[in-house]
């Protein structure tokens, strides 16, 4: 390994991806920045937002604005080259980006039809909530450079589920919600209201921890467990029965939030993740799972039956029935304005039943065909993305964090058709980190592909060992 002097940019030095591993790559970081605002997504609340920012004022949002504003900075005094970064995902994010800004003119220019004062405020905040993910998507994979590196973001991004599902357990035990004490922590915030930290589902009270509503709860923990089990079988820091406690609390969540968005987001992590698992962990982790439906059964009469129930109910659910009655409701508004939609996040409801329970309903409606298209290959590619690079991957640590990750990206897609995702603050930010993460495992096994070169079989098992990355 060459030495070299870094370049002296606030995202870490530049790294060829023809190039081998040098000593300071394995060193480099993610920004601190980043691993600050990956925490604040669930620290801080969300509703409690600066006045004069309105709805986009929160503290995390404020934060992956400022990433991006590194980014910028740092691209734009030469001090970092991003061409050399690319991956499938930081191309549907473009995709998504460009069809919300041709719907934001449209909307504009009057092309879209009358709006309000509202509905442009609206479609702001939408645009602010693309330039956040962009850049906390770019820094993602542009400065998570080694799987070391991975595993520091992935520890702060943890820190702030298990916090949240920490929350939630306190939430569900005690039916008080300690949120409310951040109120007077944060001078210059106010509670711009929209969260709902307890909701009623049979004779239980789901909880959503510091998220904005249950179902966001249950979606995110069920897309981060497989980031907690990898970093509990791969962490070399810390205490490890710490690492299984935090998995432990996250899989509680998950149960409290009574969902059937969780249940699916689970189904989805068990079918993109386990069978990348090594034979006994795999063993281990559906032994685990058993063990805590068995504990969950013993210790809250009941549960069970009302989770299964909300899961088996069908059209009897009012809740199912009201979305199924959506779909005519939004063809005849597509049919209306097929192309740009009405504008990005542009609309709004006057009453319950009108909301749309779907993001790519949401989506078709304001921004039209190729706006879904759009949303649809953003939800898709990136966990496809690091699902193939799992599959190629030879090194354990890399294979198991791809499938990881593969499996947090993929289970936001189906249920983003149960609930409009990315109207939800901190699953909306954290999306995007999944994707750069995407991107990151996409990088690393294309350059141990080309570390380890044209191959025989034979020669195929001796490289990889001797070339492995670190």
């Amino acid at each position: 390994m060459g030495k070299h002097l870094p370049a002296p940019f606030v995202l870490g030095p530049e790294v060829r991806l023809d190039a081998p591993l040098r000593l300071e790559d394995v060193d480099q970081n993610p920004p601190l920045l980043l691993r600050v605002t990956a925490l604040a997504c669930f620290v801080f609340p969300s509703n409690l937002v600066l006045e004069p920012l309105g709805a986009a004022g929160y503290v995390a949002h404020i934060l992956a604005l400022l990433v991006f504003a590194l980014w910028v900075t740092s691209v734009m005094l030469g001090l970092h080259k991003t061409i050399d970064r690319e991956h499938p995902g930081r191309f549907v994010l473009i995709f998504l980006f460009a069809m919300s800004c041709a719907s934001y003119a449209a909307m504009y220019g009057g092309i879209s039809g009358e709006t309000t004062d509202a509905m442009r405020a609206s479609a702001d905040r939408w645009m602010l909530l693309m330039v956040a993910s962009s850049g906390l998507m770019l820094v993602t994979t542009e400065t998570t450079r080694t799987v070391d590196a991975a595993m520091v973001l992935v520890r702060a991004l943890l820190r702030g589920a298990v916090f949240c599902s920490i929350v939630a357990a306190f939430q569900f035990t005690v039916h008080v919600d300690p949120m409310e004490w951040f109120q007077g922590v944060l001078p210059g915030f106010k509670d711009n209201g929209g969260n709902q930290p307890f909701q009623e589902r049979g004779s239980f009270l789901r909880v959503a921890g510091s998220t904005f509503h249950p179902i966001e709860l249950g979606v995110l923990a069920s897309m981060l467990l497989p980031l907690s089990l990898w970093r509990a079988l791969y962490d070399r820091a810390g205490r490890k029965w710490m690492h299984w406690a935090g998995t432990g609390f996250i899989v509680f969540a998950i149960a409290a939030t009574v969902s059937r968005s969780a249940v699916l987001g689970v189904l989805t992590v068990a079918l993109v993740f386990l069978p990348f698992l090594p034979s006994r962990s795999r063993q281990w982790t559906v032994l685990g799972f058993a063990g805590a439906a068995t504990l969950m059964f013993l210790a809250v009469p009941g549960f069970v039956a009302t989770l299964f129930g909300s899961v088996t109910a069908g059209t009897a659910d009012p809740s199912i029935t009201a979305r199924l009655e959506d779909y005519p409701r939004v063809e005849a508004m597509v049919s209306a304005r097929p192309w740009l939609g009405i504008g990005p996040g542009a609309y709004l409801t006057r009453n319950a039943i009108e909301v749309l329970d779907n993001q790519y309903l949401k989506t078709i409606v304001e921004m039209g065909v190729p706006g879904f298209v759009a949303l649809l290959l953003y939800m898709v590619v990136p966990g496809i993305a690091a699902w193939l690079a799992a599959f190629n991957a030879k090194e354990e640590r890399l294979k198991t964090l791809a499938a990881a990750v593969a499996a947090a990206c993929l289970a936001a897609a189906p249920a983003s058709a149960a609930f409009d995702s990315l109207g939800f603050p901190v699953l909306a930010l954290v999306y995007p980190i999944c994707v750069g993460l995407s991107g990151t495992v996409w990088l690393l096994v294309a350059r141990e592909r080309r570390a380890l070169g044209p191959t025989t079989k034979e020669q195929g098992p001796r490289l990889a060992e001797s070339e492995r990355l670190p």
